[in-house]
């Protein structure tokens, strides 16, 4: 495990399919790259930069996103995200992602994380499914 720390960086490269259009989620009715999708890389690739950063039974939950999805990218074009860690304030992690297809940029987003004691979000999720 190597310490967080602010400029921690990652990537990652997704081939945009049938399954993460606007149509296939719901979102729109036009068959490109979906804002959900790009979401979900976003959220990935913030993901992905913890990979080893954390101490056993930490790990992160999102919870917060600000997207701006600036441009449409067709089924079969490479989307490329890049995210890194811009601040650290206690459990807070804050990212600054951005995307681009094989043509231009189409999307950039603040994103926050927080660092979690696992076990006990899961404790937590559970008693919320029990009912009495």
């Amino acid at each position: 495990m190597t310490e967080l720390s602010p400029g921690l960086r990652a990537e990652t490269e997704i081939t945009v399919t049938e399954a993460d259009t606007a149509a296939r989620w719901g979102s729109g009715l036009v068959p490109v790259y979906s804002t959900p999708a790009l979401v979900g890389q976003m959220e990935n690739t913030a993901v992905v930069a913890l990979n080893g950063h954390l101490p056993p039974g930490q790990t992160t939950v999102g919870g917060r996103i600000d997207i701006r999805h600036l441009a449409p990218t067709p089924v079969g074009m490479k989307v490329r995200a890049v995210a890194e860690l811009t601040e650290i304030q206690g459990r807070k992690l804050v990212f600054r992602i951005e995307a681009w297809d094989e043509v231009e940029k189409v999307g950039e987003a603040t994103h926050e994380r927080f660092i979690i004691d696992e076990a006990k979000f899961m404790t937590r999720v559970r008693a919320k499914g029990t009912t009495d």
